[in-house]
């Protein structure tokens, strides 16, 4: 399940809800991202995140096909949210049910990898010095690699 989504989520009720759908998998891996309150540059107070409606979504539908393609996968959740949020706050949810850990963990960790690197999202960070755009960063981009290169 895919959610785009303004408001902020609550990360317990979204692992329940993977819990109470898991069957019989033996694992759920979750991962929760918050807005940092720095950048290379020095401090964030904000970041402002767009997206194409449509687009993303079948973006997202797109990975985690993927995943489900490489992993033997129970439930599967995405939310990102949109629109200016505070440093600190939570920014993104991705959680997975399998019935083996690694299964779990792999493919929480190559949906987060592929959302911080080609997912159809385009971010604004507020700093001391006014609304930057955030680049690609070399990390993340080589993290990715390792799933298709």
């Amino acid at each position: 399940m895919i959610s785009i989504q303004k408001q902020d989520f609550d990360h317990c009720s979204e692992y329940n809800q993977l819990r109470d759908n898991a069957d019989s998998d033996g694992a759920i891996v979750t991962f929760t991202g918050l807005v940092r309150d720095f950048n290379q540059d020095g401090s964030v107070s904000i970041i402002d995140i767009e997206h194409y409606p449509g687009m993303t979504e079948k973006s997202l539908m797109s990975i985690c096909s993927e995943a489900r393609n490489r992993w033997q996968l129970g439930q599967v959740k995405v939310i990102h949210r949109i629109g200016p949020i505070a440093a600190t706050e939570q920014i993104v949810f991705v959680g997975v049910s399998a019935k083996h850990r690694k299964d779990a963990f792999n493919a929480c960790e190559f949906i987060i990898d592929y959302l911080k690197t080609s997912a159809p999202f385009w971010k604004q960070e507020g700093t001391p010095t006014g609304m930057k755009w955030v680049k690609s960063n070399t990390s993340d981009t080589e993290a990715m690699t390792r799933w298709f290169g």
